[in-house]
């Protein structure tokens, strides 16, 4: 029996523990031996729950990594410290499996990408979205040729009221901006992966903070105005190299009375279409007629793994460990994470400039 690896946990907030620790625990395939976070409080009660019996607990991750026994790291802090953390993991001899965005900033990306360039180490950033049965799904109709070419799309995440009021999300230092870095990632990534374009050429973007209102509604209660200084609105147009043109779309809040789940895309082909949005649509036309076709989703495919159902969340660790145990490229490639880190960069310097940003 080959040996269980042995994983690492740097960030113990909400994400490692709604996400990453659960999924762990539900495949039984690792050993959860090192927890991290700052608040040392937080490190313990992850152990506790999901750790070994002589799981470590550490507030400083570098000496987490400095455990050689460590195979994995994942890497569940802050925008701001994804990078840091994961370059110093990558060379400290781990594969490391580092939650979205790829980095605050798009320097921060290319510096990971070069790392584990440099280090041969496996490098994935946390895009679920990507394993859900739906995205499979439309992966294979466009693979097929049924789409034609894509020429243009929408990537959406559209909240009308849904402004995370905890942790550091309001802190634009740690995190970098607010719904385009936050949810529009997710459908950004989306749309880029089923497009399998990943050559920006133009860029233009605008972002707004306009909906006073923003906290009547809001899921999750108020918060201090005084704190919330990043957009809650956020809206990009982008020209790819090939000609293909993307709508971007990512809110907290905005007064529409048509919200949209984020990981949600629309792709117009020169021969069909396909929609993710609360389930998939492909629309084309057939013996002089336009259709429609939604197909059930609710059994079997990607979703399914030895005959339970999976959540994407746990799809995308078990391909994780796959991709680690037999020494396979993972899913999210860091050279595709950090054109989406690009991207939103963009747009954010596109919406401070007035001015369209082009790329070489």
């Amino acid at each position: 029996m080959a040996k269980r690896l042995r994983v690492g946990i740097i960030g113990c907030g909400g994400i490692a523990n709604n996400k990453h620790l659960p999924s762990l625990k539900a495949l039984n395939r690792v050993d959860i031996v090192a927890f991290c976070d700052i608040i040392k409080e937080k490190a313990e009660k992850s152990a506790k729950e999901y750790g070994t019996p002589d799981a470590k607990v550490y507030t400083d991750y570098k000496e987490l990594i400095a455990d050689p026994t460590i195979d994995i790291v994942h890497v569940c802090t802050p925008n701001r410290m994804h990078a840091q953390i994961t370059i110093d993991s990558l060379y400290a001899d781990k594969h490391v499996m580092c939650e979205k965005p790829m980095a605050k900033t798009a320097a921060d990306a290319r510096a990971m990408v070069e790392a584990a360039k440099k280090t041969g180490k496996k490098l994935t950033i946390g895009y679920q979205h990507r394993h859900k049965a739906e995205a499979g799904y439309v992966k294979s109709v466009i693979e097929r040729g049924d789409l034609g070419d894509i020429y243009y799309a929408r990537a959406f995440a559209i909240r009308r009221r849904g402004t995370p009021n905890w942790g550091v999300f309001l802190n634009e230092y740690e995190q970098g901006g607010g719904p385009l870095i936050d949810i529009g990632t997710h459908s950004l990534d989306l749309t880029l992966y089923l497009m399998n374009n990943y050559e920006p050429k133009m860029v233009v973007g605008t972002t707004y903070k306009k909906c006073e209102n923003a906290m009547e509604g809001n899921p999750w209660g108020g918060w201090d105005k005084d704190q919330h200084t990043m957009e809650d609105a956020a809206f990009g147009f982008i020209v790819m190299k090939n000609g293909a043109t993307i709508n971007l779309d990512a809110t907290w809040a905005l007064n529409t009375s048509e919200p949209v789940p984020e990981g949600s895309t629309m792709l117009c082909g020169s021969k069909a279409g396909a929609q993710i949005k609360g389930g998939v649509t492909i629309n084309g036309s057939e013996f002089g007629r336009l259709i429609e076709r939604k197909p059930d989703l609710s059994a079997g495919g990607v979703a399914f793994y030895d005959g339970v159902k999976e959540t994407p969340a746990i799809t995308e660790a078990r391909r994780w460990l796959d991709a680690v145990e037999n020494d396979t490229d993972p899913l999210v490639l860091p050279e595709q994470a950090c054109v989406v880190s690009e991207i939103l960069e963009a747009i954010y310097t596109s919406a401070k400039t007035g001015k369209p940003v082009f790329f070489d």
